[in-house]
């Protein structure tokens, strides 16, 4: 990977549940993620503005069928790139974000308060 770190232990589970093809795409997604980082945007990664946290974000990779897959993360200060929550929005496009964004919100404060003091 590239010279930000991509952190997908919140994720792993939902990953491998994935099709191979969806698989791929979201692995090919977070190398780009890891090469370019926050300068990487649209229409792979786009800004999450009802999140506590204004600097979260949603990894937009493609995916098989008619799934539409999306990751909410964020980069913290020690350059990784935190994955929070897989999930797919296909038919609940509103409904999708009211519940995942509290959850991602919550993984990130986790992620903070564990990382503070420390250096990577």
């Amino acid at each position: 990977m590239g010279q930000w770190g991509v952190d997908v232990s919140h994720i792993d589970e939902w990953l491998v549940g994935l099709d191979e093809d969806s698989y791929e795409q979201v692995i090919a997604a977070l190398e780009l993620l890891s090469e370019r980082g926050p300068t990487l945007g649209r229409p792979l990664v786009d800004r999450i503005s009802s999140s506590r946290h204004h600097n979260m974000k949603e990894l937009r990779p493609g995916s098989s069928g008619r799934s539409e897959i999306r990751i909410l993360f964020a980069f913290d200060p020690h350059r990784t790139a935190v994955q929070l929550v897989g999930g797919d929005k296909e038919h609940r496009w509103k409904q999708w974000y009211r519940q995942n964004i509290p959850v991602a919100d919550a993984r990130y404060d986790e992620h903070l308060a564990k990382t503070e003091g420390t250096s990577r």
